[in-house]
């Protein structure tokens, strides 16, 4: 690059006056390519490689382009040293200094530097005791994680990103408005407010600084876990942005219904069936429970509805020491097929029956579902 006059922009990028703004990108990475200092060999490939920047910085900017076009490297009123396509005025600053931010642009400034990469979630499907004692699920995910060629940085190896020629390093782009006087400041659009580019994409992320990997962790699952809750591993998420810090992993749990238990809270329902023998003279039987079985006392004439409790033998408080309860609600079953000796039984057995007794034992019944119904 010669010390004379600045040659035309164009000409610099080797691209016609009409191209397109991709037309404009993709001339910008090749010669940038081509001569990035730590590629090239020429003696003048630093010099070169600054008026391709210099020449993109303008040319990939609508508002300057269309002054470059008109004016071409001069504009008027700018005197000596002034730079047309420069951004930022004192205006801007006065203007930051009353209202703490950027004119037109809300207070808010462009996001620099590494960020948190996104939370990740992942449903577990659970069995009844492995939520009831807990476990260790092995589970397998994709998520993004930092390019182990380019170490994150987006760049090929054995290069680097470069400053963003069109907002200069600053992330934001500051546009005047003639007619308010006023700037606006916007997130730039060719970096994407890191202040950077990259001149040479990296092969293997093609520059995004990161690629999906599966991943294979343990979670353990603590006892007493239900549905609808979930266990926040950090940073298991996806990694962030230009080497930015992992997110986290949700867990989301769903267990599978039990075909003998219940779960209310921290009880365990069970419905044990009798038979008319059983509940009226009464008898010592083996209930299931989540542990195994237990030996239940039913008491004679025991009735459709009634409960009993084994105290330990629910679920165990979560984080908790100490259980809930196993209730064990009584099912009087009547027999829909009888035998004819049975059948005879039935007929002499209900001879001994006392009416009013009878009449007793059915208010008692209707009395139990009126108070089950809060009637």
């Amino acid at each position: 690059m010669t010390t004379g006059a600045k040659r035309d922009y164009y000409e610099v990028l080797g691209v016609s006056r009409g191209a397109s703004p991709d037309e404009i990108k993709k001339a910008f990475r090749r010669l940038a390519r081509q001569y990035h200092p730590d590629v090239s060999k020429e003696d003048s490939a630093e010099s070169k490689f600054k008026e391709i920047n210099e020449a993109y910085e303008v040319l990939s900017d609508e508002q300057k382009r269309a002054m470059y076009d008109r004016f071409g490297h001069s504009a008027p009123g700018g005197g000596a040293g002034y730079d047309p396509f420069a951004g930022g005025d004192a205006f801007s600053t006065i203007f930051d200094a009353f209202f703490g931010g950027a004119a037109g642009g809300g207070g808010q400034r462009s996001q620099r530097g590494p960020q948190r990469g996104a939370d990740l979630r992942y449903n577990l499907r659970l069995s009844f005791e492995e939520a009831v004692f807990g476990c260790e699920k092995e589970i397998e995910f994709r998520r993004l994680e930092g390019c182990p060629s380019c170490k994150g940085s987006g760049a090929e190896p054995g290069t680097d990103p470069v400053r963003c020629p069109k907002c200069g390093g600053s992330g934001e782009v500051r546009q005047r408005a003639p007619l308010f006087n006023m700037v606006t400041v916007t997130t730039c659009d060719s970096c994407g407010g890191s202040g950077y580019v990259i001149p040479i994409p990296c092969r293997e992320c093609r520059g995004e600084g990161r690629v999906r990997q599966g991943r294979h962790i343990t979670v353990k699952v603590p006892a007493g876990v239900d549905s609808n809750q979930q266990i926040r591993i950090s940073g298991e998420g996806e990694a962030g942005p230009r080497g930015g810090l992992f997110g986290n992993l949700y867990v989301a749990l769903d267990v599978q219904p039990h075909p003998l238990f219940l779960r209310d809270g921290n009880d365990i329902i069970l419905e044990l069936k009798m038979n008319v023998a059983q509940a009226a003279l009464g008898e010592e039987i083996e209930v299931p429970t989540i542990d195994g079985t237990e030996r239940l006392r039913i008491p004679a004439g025991t009735q459709t509805g009634q409960t009993f409790k084994l105290r330990g033998k629910g679920v165990p408080f979560l984080r908790q020491n100490g259980r809930g309860d196993q209730i064990v609600v009584s099912r009087v079953v009547v027999p829909s097929k009888l035998s004819e000796q049975q059948r005879k039984l039935f007929h002499e057995l209900a001879r001994t029956f006392d009416p009013e007794d009878q009449h007793d034992h059915d208010d008692g019944f209707l009395g139990r579902i009126k108070d089950a119904l809060g009637l």
